[in-house]
């Protein structure tokens, strides 16, 4: 079953430039809880005794794990009762789990807070999918998440610097939970004051284990659903990959110091946010599936060529920057259009649905990153190479989902 409430501008219940700032905030609120830390991971080992130096990597990781399962639980609630309430409640659990981030005596109590942490975050990458299905579909549905993406992935350019500005001026990792504790309160006052409910009253379904079963095995057994949920854990895998192990790399490896660290994060995440404005410009006009699988033959490819060159012995950090940008800027053409592509049948249960995408591709995605990043063995080649394997397991999931067709049959049935 297919539904298609894609609605004007003039039909929005906020201008069209409101609606995608608020998703980006919406969404922020996700990424600046991992891209801020980057920069205090020494330091957070340094004080709470870490004796493993991969093991600071868990504290990006096990935030993800808690991002990721909880999705699930999400999706229904905010199908029964609705998108505001369950994103406002899940803020709150944020901002009081954050407060016991900031004042952890032990590693152990931090990164439990940090599972608890993202497990509240999740709601906020749900429900920002639910609004956009509930108000727009298709081609016009990645046009609107590719202008979110655009403007969201600053958030990463941008979140390193800001984390190490707050060490520097407080001297203490802790105060960067105090920066997000403020935004949570901001972000809730924002959603409560200016964000109606956007779930048709028809579409409200009854909160039963049975109800949640049937529609998460609706949403794993349609195609494209699957087939672009297994798609996504993979290439995503590589990105928390290098999220996990990016510090140690640019500063342990290659020498960087804390204040070039965040620029050359920056220039990398530059490159993801300059091809999702590409994106939000050229899917109307090429459709998603040219733009996507093009994209990730680019990622793979390029991984591959890099790894190939890292194994040879050539290893710089001019060199490992401008290919690594490239990479990861192609994700900026496959993220928007492979959630779309997934959630087009999936209108009726779009809550659900879009956590289902997000529970199974986030755990894989979760579990493959945690793996390539405690591979990590004083050089790049682990990150490298295990970028270039999930980027082909993904193309792989590409081809079967597709039936060996790419660049083929869009989502209206038109060529694109």
């Amino acid at each position: 079953m297919t539904t298609s409430n894609t609605k004007t501008a003039e039909e929005l219940p906020l201008p069209v430039w409101e609606l995608v700032a608020l998703f980006v905030a919406m969404t922020a609120l996700v990424a600046l809880a991992i891209d801020m830390m980057l920069p205090a991971l020494d330091d957070i080992a340094r004080e709470l005794n870490v004796e493993r130096a991969n093991d600071q990597q868990y504290v990006i990781t096990t935030y993800l794990a808690g991002f990721s399962i909880t999705q699930i639980f999400y999706g229904p609630l905010a199908d029964r009762f609705g998108r505001k309430a369950v994103m406002l409640t899940a803020i709150g659990l944020f901002l009081l789990v954050t407060v016991i981030c900031a004042f952890t005596p032990s590693f152990s109590l931090l990164l439990l807070a940090r599972f608890l942490q993202g497990g509240a975050a999740a709601a906020s990458r749900v429900i920002t999918v639910a609004i956009a299905r509930d108000l727009t579909s298709g081609r016009r549905m990645a046009e609107i998440m590719s202008m979110v993406m655009t403007a969201f992935m600053a958030v990463p350019v941008l979140a390193p610097s800001i984390g190490q500005v707050v060490l520097s001026v407080f001297g203490d990792w802790r105060a960067i939970f105090g920066f997000l504790i403020i935004f949570g309160i901001a972000l809730a006052a924002w959603i409560q004051i200016r964000l109606p409910e956007t779930l048709h009253p028809e579409y409200r379904t009854r909160l039963s284990v049975q109800v949640v079963a049937s529609a998460f095995g609706e949403a794993m057994s349609n195609r494209l659903m699957l087939g672009y949920t297994l798609a996504s854990m993979s290439f995503f895998g590589g990105l928390y990959a290098f999220l996990g192990s990016s510090q140690q790399i640019f500063v342990e490896h290659f020498g960087l110091s804390d204040n070039q660290f965040p620029i050359t994060f920056a220039i990398i995440a530059t490159g993801m946010s300059f091809t999702s404005y590409a994106n939000s410009r050229l899917v109307n006009r090429l459709g998603q599936r040219r733009l996507a699988h093009g994209a990730l033959i680019g990622f793979t490819g390029i991984s591959a060529l890099h790894a190939l060159i890292l194994l040879s012995g050539i290893d710089n950090l001019i060199l490992f920057v401008v290919l690594l940008s490239i990479a990861l800027a192609f994700l900026g053409l496959i993220a928007a259009n492979f959630s779309s592509i997934a959630m087009e049948p999936m209108g009726h249960i779009a809550g659900t649905a879009s956590a289902s995408y997000g529970f199974v591709s986030g755990i894989g995605a979760t579990m493959i990153g945690m793996l390539i990043g405690q591979l990590y063995d004083g050089t790049a080649v682990p990150l490298i190479a295990g970028q270039s394997v999930v980027g082909a397991l993904s193309l792989c999931a590409v081809l079967v989902t597709e039936r060996g067709r790419l660049f083929g049959v869009g989502e209206d049935g038109e060529a694109g």
